[in-house]
This record gives C-alpha cells, structure tokens and sequence, in this order.
C-alpha cells in the first residue's frame, strides 16, 4: 500500500506538457555542463536538468564551470544542483551557498559508481552505510527550505539496505527520488531492475524517476508502465539522440513520434562541435573531447559499427568531419535509429586527457 504523501507532487516544478510524465536529464561528469544543455535545449528539453555533481569537501568551493549552467541558463527549465560529499558540515555550507543562484532546488549524489568515488565513501559509497545517509539527509532537509531531491542506485553490492534508506527519503521528506536500477558494483553492465524502482513507487511518499537503460520513447513508455514512476532521468541515450526528450512527450501523448534522420543527425554534431568550442583548446584535444560524445551517437548510425571504427581514428576537425559527411551525408534521409544497433558497443577513448575525466564521466559508462 502506498503511504499517504507528506509532500504533494504539486511542490515540483510543472512539466512542459501538463498531466504527462516527467522527463530528466541525468547529471553527467564533463557532459552535462551549459553548452549540452543549450544544444538538448535546441532539439527539445527536458522538463527538468540536473548539474554535474559540486565536489564537497573542506577545501571546496562550487565550481565556476558548473554554476554557470545555473547563472547563464536560457533553456527556461529548472536546473537542479547536485551535491557530493558526506561531511555534514561542508555538505550544508556548499547547499547554502548554492541556494544563492537559480537553482530549482538541492540534489544529493547516492549513486556514482566510479571506484575513485565510492571509495572515498561518497556517490554509491554511501550505500554500504544508512546511518551516514540519515545524518546528511537530516542535514540537508534542515539546511533547504525548497525543494531537496536524491539520486540512487539500489544498493552497493546487494540491496540489503534499500528499503531502509526508502524509509529514510520518507522520513525526511525528500521531494523527489531517482532511481538507477542497478548496484554501484553492476556498474552500467547488468540488466536494469526495474521491479526493485516499482517497489520504491509503492513506498516512498514523493514522486520517483525511473533511470537506466531508457533507450527510446517506446523503452520510455514501457518503464513507466511496469515501474509506475512519475516520468524517467535520461543520460547516455540523450547524448545519442538529443530528440528524445520531445520523442517521450510525443509518446506519452499519443502523437506521431518525430523520425530523426542522418542528416540531421550531422547538424547535431556540428552543433554540438561548435557549441564545445573552448578559446585556446588545441584542435586535436577537441575531436578527441567530441569522441566521448560520438562513441553513443555512432550506435545508432550503421549496425556495422563503420563510423564509429573510422570517427575513433581521426585527429583533426576536418578529418573527423569528413568522416561525418561519408557516413551521414550519403544516405542522409536514412533513419538513424531509435536505439542503439545490437553489439554496436558504445567505449570509452583511451585519447581524452585526463583534466577533462573525473569521477562519474564518460570514461566509466561502458554501455
């Protein structure tokens, strides 16, 4: 039976098409900053974004790259700004801190994956210990008086603690929970669990986002169909296709979904590429920066996996466009595909330097 809610879905911030479901884009390490948001923004925004996490620690200080997809956003969505750490102290300063700008409200990461995090005891470290979840989220709910969300997986390497950290999101009167169907230790590998994000509708009083392995807008609908979740948190699948925000609404409502074709994939990338465009960013570390964005868009351009074999050998922008216009522009009304083509395997490049991977980025996201 589902409990009686302590605070009502109203609290939110309204969708862009009343009555239907939620759509998120899930914060990600070096992608989801202003310019992706911008360039999600152009092909149809979610209803609501999320920032990179804001490292917590004694030393810290919110990053300036990521406020500003808070301070210079102009998609007209509600950006929430996602917090890591476990020191209470530092964790409600830095909240404190960020409730100065326009941020829609406070999220706290419970789930990254990445073995530098988790072992550090925060992201899906924290996991392994509901006591140390109660104390911050205690310490959060105290320091925010508006909205205040979580993000977590189901557990560290079991889900011996889930439904007492469910108990916890109650007790301190989350307003919002997203759900990653699977243990930090499955990592991206496993099938997503989508009975265990059900079970969580059922016993939680806030409204629950549905993540892993949203594909498409069909994919989309089905999960909310078997979950019962208030809407679904899109990642990596929005970086391949950035239409599937609009392609969800169009879904949950009924209508024709929009048919993205490779063309107008290719004006993606240039979009895209010039949106990325930092002064004084060498051209080759940009290609090899737009490769961790190509390795998800080529699983859906080709079942042979061609353009990303040949998009993962260039160097130069005019080499990485040429191969661009082989492989998108000579077929360009054919359909890039809605999901990801079977064992067309989105990797990780080994040619990003590392000032641009950390934590929870691309180079741990594997499929």
């Amino acid at each position: 039976m589902r409990p009686d809610p302590v605070e009502p879905a109203s609290r939110l911030p309204a969708g862009q098409q009343p009555g239907c479901p939620l759509t998120a884009l899930a914060p990600m390490q070096d992608v989801t900053d202003l310019a992706f948001m911008s360039v999600i923004s152009h092909y149809g925004a979610p209803d609501y974004f999320f920032t990179e996490f804001f490292r917590v620690h004694a030393q810290s200080h919110p990053e300036k790259h990521i406020l500003r997809s808070i301070d210079e956003n102009a998609t007209g969505r509600p950006v929430f700004a996602q917090l890591i750490g476990e020191d209470l102290t530092h964790l409600t300063r830095t909240a404190t801190e960020l409730l100065r700008h326009p941020v829609a409200g406070i999220d706290l990461n419970l789930g990254c994956p990445a073995p530098k995090v988790y072992k550090k005891n925060v992201g899906g470290g924290l996991l392994r210990e509901p006591a140390k979840i109660d104390e911050i989220l205690g310490a959060l709910r105290a320091a925010v008086p508006g909205l205040f969300t979580v993000k977590m997986r189901i557990g560290f390497d079991d889900t011996v603690n889930f439904d007492r950290i469910l108990e916890l999101v109650n007790a301190h009167r989350v307003d919002l929970l997203t759900i990653h169907g699977r243990t930090v230790k499955e990592m991206y590998r496993s099938e997503v669990h989508y009975d265990a994000i059900a079970r969580a509708v059922t016993r939680v009083r806030c409204p629950v986002l549905a993540n892993g392995n949203v594909l498409s807008a069909p994919r989309a609908a089905a999960i909310l169909g078997e979950t019962k979740a208030a809407g679904v948190m899109i990642g990596r699948h929005a970086i391949r296709n950035p239409w599937i925000f609009r392609q969800c609404r169009e879904q949950f409502e009924g209508r024709p979904v929009m048919r993205v074709t490779l063309a107008d994939v290719r004006e993606y990338i240039e979009r895209l590429y010039r949106a990325t465009t930092l002064p004084g960013l060498p051209d080759r570390l940009h290609v090899n920066k737009m490769k961790k964005y190509l390795n998800f868009v080529g699983q859906s351009v080709d079942a042979t996996g061609a353009f990303l074999h040949d998009m993962r050998r260039t160097e130069s922008e005019a080499a990485l466009f040429e191969v661009c216009d082989r492989h998108l522009l000579a077929e360009p009304t054919r359909e890039f595909a809605p999901e990801p083509y079977p064992g067309v395997i989105a990797r990780p490049n080994c040619e990003t330097p590392s000032v641009l991977t950390d934590g929870c980025s691309l180079e741990t996201i594997t499929a």
